[in-house]
């Protein structure tokens, strides 16, 4: 498989542990931290797969935008958090880093 579609999934899946940080209420709730335990780990374990063939910065710093920017824009759905012209701004900068990197 193609190693950015497998950052790409690993990024995804980064989202999904962060959100489940919050469902699990301080790893006090059963279900949840289960989730959150297994997609962290699964996207561990993607992000070291890719690494065998991309660079290590370069990689990372994409996977944790990819994470990050689908984090922002989950929580404004999932938990309301606001949207402002700034929040807005630094989603887009975040995603210009991104395709600067995977360009480069």
């Amino acid at each position: 498989m193609n190693p950015w579609v497998i950052v790409a999934i690993a990024g995804l899946m980064e989202t999904g542990w962060a959100l489940g940080l919050k469902y699990s209420e301080g790893f006090s709730r059963l279900w949840p931290s289960v989730a959150t335990i297994v997609l962290a780990l699964g996207s561990f374990y993607l992000l070291s797969v890719a690494m065998k063939s991309l660079p290590v910065g370069t990689a990372y710093a994409v996977w944790v935008g990819i994470g990050a920017v689908g984090t922002a824009i989950a929580a404004v759905f999932l938990f309301q958090e606001p949207v402002n012209a700034m929040r807005v701004i630094g989603v887009l900068l975040i995603l210009a880093g991104i395709a600067a990197l995977k360009f480069a």
